[in-house]
């Protein structure tokens, strides 16, 4: 396995965690449960899950209402996707193996 399909599967995998840990913090909120703070499911964002957590919002109806997750967690992504661009204009080569 080379560096790119690790990237992908590490991507695909903090999205999916961060997806399961959006529904699981609104399934909690339900039942007046010990919840997810909400700087973790920022972090998770942060490490690569914003498609994950944007997702889980919308699927699940979970922090629509809080104005710093509708704006901040599409804001996470817009920056991710610049950094990719930014990186892949860029005049260095980056070599996957």
């Amino acid at each position: 396995m080379n560096s790119l399909e690790y990237l992908l599967a590490y991507l695909g995998i903090i999205n999916l965690i961060s997806f399961l840990i959006m529904g699981n913090d609104k399934r909690k909120s339900k039942r007046n449960s010990f919840r997810t703070p909400e700087s973790v499911l920022f972090l998770l964002a942060l490490m690569g899950g914003s498609i994950g957590s944007i997702l889980g919002m919308s699927i699940f109806r979970h922090k629509t209402k809080h104005w710093y997750f509708v704006v901040g967690m599409p804001l996470i992504l817009i920056i991710q996707v610049g950094i990719v661009v930014a990186i892949k204009m860029s005049p260095i080569e980056i070599l996957f193996r």
